[in-house]
């Protein structure tokens, strides 16, 4: 690659460039504040991610591929940009009173935060297996440390723990599985291995590698059944990063299923071949993840479960492959992400630090003590058990049309019953 072409490549990936320079200010520039002062972090970030939004704006136009072929910039991955971007920034909003509370080093935690960010932003744009691996690895490594970040605290020590254990079992999954595609195909570019598999027939070999696939982004994305880490993960991190990562890590995860199987894979003859393992996955999520948020006492174990069953819904839109589909799964993205980070801001105000209060019984009189923060709450219970005409219902109409159209009427019954039962616990907290 000569310097053009490099500086062209780099100059399409600004959004990119721009979150990760903004990262290591902060990482540098939190050396010098003062304890009063350190407020400068949370400016210096959301002005870091504005300047990101507008280069996200300025760089979408025409698909182009850039750094030979491992990336590429289109209007898919602007989408996603602005998304992570929007999921950055609501944090960092959430996260200001939360860290000082919590006597967090600012500094590291917001570094750590645009860490994420720029990986999830990476997965978004790969055009290559080994581009999302590495994107994905990117994001894995900030996220273990954000789930550890009360180092004095057991449950967090015991969160990070078990997420880098399972997070690194995926990983290997996913890493022999583009071996195993490379073996069999010899090139790990989502548009060869297009237009490869658009000349000949799915072999063995090329099953087992997609399986892989599915297996270590299945852990990403927390789907049953590898969602085991996800309950105590999410239980035990702190509330502010439960909450960016019930959203971003899932919404990239999901990004690379889209890039993988709707581009990669999305020939016909091999989408027959991954479209049933999808809709079981999907059943098998919907069901377990709304069923076992029933017995939970805690609203933030509950809430969990219930980004497990939300990913089984968006599932559903990538068993239907169809434009409807990805156009739903998009928009379901977005909706769920801030009908969570409104419900985890909702626990994080509640919350004190002398007394964690994430019982179904501590919100007990929320109404009477304070109705505003009660009667939000409320709505994002609403949203995400569906009821219209929140967002929430718009992205399970959206999905579950789609899958309509693509003929999975019994998938559809089983997300409709589960969105039912999703009900009982969405309205426990209300009640």
């Amino acid at each position: 690659m000569d310097a053009t072409a490099l500086l062209q490549s780099t100059g399409a990936l600004l959004p990119h460039m721009t979150v990760l320079v903004t990262g290591l200010v902060i990482l540098t520039l939190d050396l010098f504040l003062t304890p009063r002062s350190r407020y400068l972090n949370e400016i210096v970030g959301l002005a870091g991610l504005l300047l990101a939004l507008v280069s996200i704006v300025c760089t979408a136009g025409e698909p182009r591929s850039v750094f030979m072929a491992m990336a590429v910039v289109d209007k898919l991955g602007a989408f996603f940009n602005a998304t992570f971007v929007l999921i950055a920034a609501l944090t960092i909003l959430l996260s200001a009173s939360y860290i000082r509370r919590e006597n967090v080093s600012a500094g590291e935690y917001y570094a750590l935060l645009l860490f994420a960010t720029t990986g999830f932003m990476f997965v978004a744009a790969a055009a290559d297996l080994v581009m999302i691996f590495l994107a994905i690895e990117t994001l894995s490594i900030a996220t273990y440390i954000l789930a550890g970040l009360l180092r004095e605290d057991q449950r967090s020590q015991e969160a990070a723990f078990k997420y880098f254990m399972l997070g690194a079992l995926s990983s290997a999954f996913f890493l022999y599985g583009i071996a195993t595609i490379y073996g069999a195909l010899g090139s790990t570019n989502l548009g060869l291995l297009s237009q490869a598999l658009g000349q000949g027939e799915a072999t063995p070999l090329l099953l087992m590698g997609m399986a892989l696939l599915i297996v270590g982004l299945g852990f990403k994305v927390a789907v049953v059944p590898f969602h085991m880490w996800a309950p105590d993960v999410y239980d035990g991190a702190p509330t502010a990063v439960t909450a960016f990562m019930t959203a971003g890590p899932k919404a990239a995860a999901f990004a690379a299923f889209l890039r993988v199987f709707f581009q990669g894979f999305g020939a016909p003859e091999v989408a027959q071949q991954w479209v049933p393992i999808f809709a079981v996955l999907a059943a098998l999520t919907m069901i377990l993840g709304n069923f076992v948020a029933i017995a939970q006492q805690s609203i933030k174990r509950m809430l969990a479960y219930s980004s497990i069953a939300h990913a089984g819904y968006a599932f559903v839109a990538l068993v239907a492959h169809n434009n409807l589909g990805a156009r739903g799964i998009l928009y379901y993205l977005v909706a769920y992400t801030l009908m969570s980070l409104g419900a985890f801001t909702v626990l994080t105000i509640v919350a004190r630090r002398e007394e964690h209060r994430y019982a179904f019984d501590d919100y007990a009189g929320l109404g009477t003590t304070n109705p505003l923060l009660a009667a939000i709450m409320s709505l994002f219970m609403f949203a995400l058990a569906g009821f219209p005409p929140t967002a929430g219902f718009a992205g399970k109409f959206y999905v579950f049309s789609a899958a309509v159209q693509a003929g999975h009427y019994v998938l559809v019954l089983i997300g409709v019953l589960t969105s039912v039962v999703s009900v009982v616990y969405y309205a426990r907290v209300i009640m």
